[in-house]
């Protein structure tokens, strides 16, 4: 049987969706305004948090229900985040929320590097009916987005670290998705060189 395929916007609404609620989240959360800024700022990640678990699963469910199949990076940015949301929530510790995009990226990047030792592209399963291209385009697709994957988990662990959690939010909500467009955006010369021609698609 065909997969049904979602629409891009419901897509892309389904994966942008959480990370905007949990901005607005953090930016109204109610706390208490003698509280001092560490202690205003927990108190709004754990609310943000709070929220995010929720509407990360429920974007994760609508989508089995309106395609029947979840992609692998959805279900496993799930998973992530309920451990580390729960974690966060169960210790009162923003550390673990904070680290969750780090390990994710790093994950990723980890998981596309060994698939290229094996000599095979992980990204070619999880793209490939959307985006043909010949073997060797994927190579290098999968090898850019492999490092991009891990400076973006480096991104993150530096501005957390060293920023409080005001601007680590504005990071996370921002910067991370916007680089995202922008990677894939400059890897447009490997998806002219490499393209599959139609008609050769076709015959497939």
């Amino acid at each position: 049987m065909e997969k049904k395929q979602q629409n891009p916007i419901v897509k892309l609404v389904l994966e942008m969706g959480p990370i905007l609620v949990f901005f607005v989240a953090y930016k109204f959360a109610p706390y208490d305004e003698t509280l001092s800024d560490d202690a205003r700022q927990l108190a709004q990640v754990l609310f943000a948090t709070a929220v995010f678990v929720p509407i990360t699963l429920a974007a994760l469910a609508y989508s089995w229900i309106t395609v029947r199949h979840l992609p692998k990076m959805a279900v496993m940015t799930a998973g992530i985040v309920v451990v580390f949301g729960g974690l966060t929530l169960w210790l009162q510790d923003a550390t673990f929320i904070k680290m969750k995009p780090t390990i994710l990226y790093a994950a990723f990047g980890m998981i596309l590097g060994v698939g290229l030792l094996r000599g095979q592209s992980y990204l070619k399963y999880l793209m490939g009916e959307f985006l043909p291209l010949q073997e060797a385009g994927w190579m290098i697709f999968t090898k850019r987005f492999a490092l991009f994957f891990l400076f973006l988990a480096i991104a993150n662990e530096s501005v957390w670290r060293s920023f409080d959690t005001d601007t680590w939010v504005t990071f996370k909500t921002f910067f991370l998705p916007i680089a995202t467009f922008v990677f894939i955006f400059t890897q447009a010369n490997v998806f002219q060189k490499y393209a599959i021609p139609e008609e050769k698609n076709d015959d497939k």
